[in-house]
């Protein structure tokens, strides 16, 4: 498939929640996914992976975090846990079970939502994955924290965008990282993500013993995240009882540093887990 290949952005829609809207779109036909992005990054961050599944014979939703994007930054929590109880909500508002593709910290989210909701999710697919707080010291907690202050938390996630890109880059990263960084200097919005980068773990990890759904694990083989990335995909597709890929080099991101890999890898999963074949 074409790595430069990305559909029109469609209409965008709103899931009404107690404090706020939550963005999304809609695409394709067929069984659900629900494809839900990482912190500081846009629905726009599956572009290439969404045109995939569209055309595999899927039901495509991609959505925006809470205070990120479309969505709105009224809301009073901005963690994993409160994204989860988003994806729960959005899947019961679609009416029929999903798959869940989520990306780092939407990974542990779609985790939870699988482990305390099992009738709506027919797979998870955890892309560059945290599903267990990491092991950082306490000096470097504070230290991302710290860069991550609402004066210069844009500014600094600008900088450190490319080394999460680690690898390949997405064929159009520079207009891609204007894109986010525009989206993340409009009012309020710093804010918000700034409170989303101070979300941990620990609810997803556990409940991952609780996890059934078939998994998939898609990891970058050069994600700067994690200290040994082949590792944590491995521990990960062990305790969900899951399989793994690894995506060559590629970060945290492979679904747009290595579309064609990663896009045929969650097709030839979904074929799996859906009525597709």
């Amino acid at each position: 498939m074409p790595n430069q290949h990305i559909t029109p952005q469609p209409p965008t829609l709103y899931l009404t929640r107690p404090e706020g809207k939550i963005a999304y779109d809609t695409q394709g036909s067929g069984p659900l996914v629900v494809l839900v992005p990482g912190m500081g990054d846009l629905r726009s961050g599956y572009r290439f992976l969404t045109p995939a599944l569209i055309a595999a014979g899927y039901t495509v939703v991609t959505t925006d975090l809470r205070g990120h994007g479309d969505s709105d930054t009224s809301f009073s929590t901005y963690n994993s846990v409160a994204t989860a109880s988003d994806i729960e909500a959005l899947i019961r508002t679609l009416g029929e079970p999903a798959v869940i593709v989520g990306n780092s910290m939407a990974a542990g989210s779609a985790a939870i939502v699988a482990a305390e909701h099992p009738d709506l999710v027919n797979g998870l697919v955890l892309v560059g994955p945290f599903v267990r707080q990491p092991a950082n010291s306490a000096i470097g907690l504070l230290l991302f924290r710290l860069m991550m202050a609402r004066p210069w938390a844009v500014t600094m996630w600008k900088m450190y965008m490319p080394s999460l890109h680690a690898g390949t880059k997405p064929v159009d990263f520079d207009e891609y990282r204007q894109t986010v960084v525009s989206s993340l200097k409009r009012p309020g919005y710093t804010r918000t993500f700034s409170q989303t980068t101070r979300t941990d773990h620990l609810h997803a990890g556990e409940n991952l013993a609780k996890v059934t759904a078939p998994t998939l694990v898609v990891m970058g083989d050069k994600d700067p995240d994690f200290k040994d990335p082949k590792g944590e995909a491995e521990w990960i597709g062990t305790t969900l009882r899951g399989s793994v890929v690894m995506v060559p080099n590629s970060g945290h991101y492979p679904q747009s540093q290595q579309p064609a890999i990663t896009s045929d890898a969650i097709v030839n999963f979904l074929h799996t887990v859906t009525s597709i074949a």
